[in-house]
């Protein structure tokens, strides 16, 4: 999952968790569910060792475009100005009016840049049937797995694709760490 991609998506979750209580339950107990990564198994015995073939290499990633998004969010949306400021002293109506002010900003930068679709057609909450031999990078089954598909389960969310992105060029000395320049009112 790229980047930008990881970045909305705990985004989202984000907003979900604050205000849908029966989400932020199931992603608590899905959390908490998790196994530990299992310990790789101990190389028994190597007859013959082979140099394994080299990965090829690939520029690395930059990150100028979910710079973009994150300045794009903090200008429409307050974003990084309200993940910054510690809410826990703030009544529940101050943060939910906060909210609000934060989730039209970003959505209107989401909108005006982006596109997004759902990848599930079915409303969550409705029972969906899941093939074997699923995409795993759209669709991740939770709760009591065992078994090969098909299965046959209640629809959590319906997860999110981007179809598009358009993100303004950057100018000439353009410093994308900069998502939001400090303000002096004289």
């Amino acid at each position: 999952m790229s980047f930008p991609a990881r970045l909305f998506f705990a985004w989202a979750c984000f907003f979900r968790v604050l205000f849908d209580g029966a989400f932020a339950a199931r992603a608590n107990l899905v959390r908490d569910a998790l196994p530990p990564a299992p310990a790789p198994e101990p190389v028994k015995e190597v007859k013959e060792l082979k140099e394994a073939p080299k990965p090829e290499k690939r520029a690395p990633a930059s990150i100028d475009a979910a710079l973009q998004l994150l300045a794009l969010f903090q200008r429409e949306g307050r974003f990084v100005d309200f993940l910054e400021q510690d809410i826990t002293t703030f009544p529940d109506a101050d943060v939910g009016t906060a909210a609000r002010v934060v989730h039209e900003g970003c959505r209107r930068a989401l909108h005006g840049h982006g596109k997004v679709e759902p990848i599930h057609e079915a409303e969550e909450g409705k029972k969906v049937d899941v093939p074997s031999g699923f995409d795993a990078a759209t669709l991740k089954l939770v709760g009591n797995v065992s078994g090969k598909g098909p299965y046959r389960g209640t629809l959590q969310h319906r997860g999110w694709r981007v179809v598009g992105l358009s993100l303004p060029e950057g100018l000439a000395g353009f410093d994308a760490t900069i998502v939001a320049p400090a303000e002096v009112e004289l």
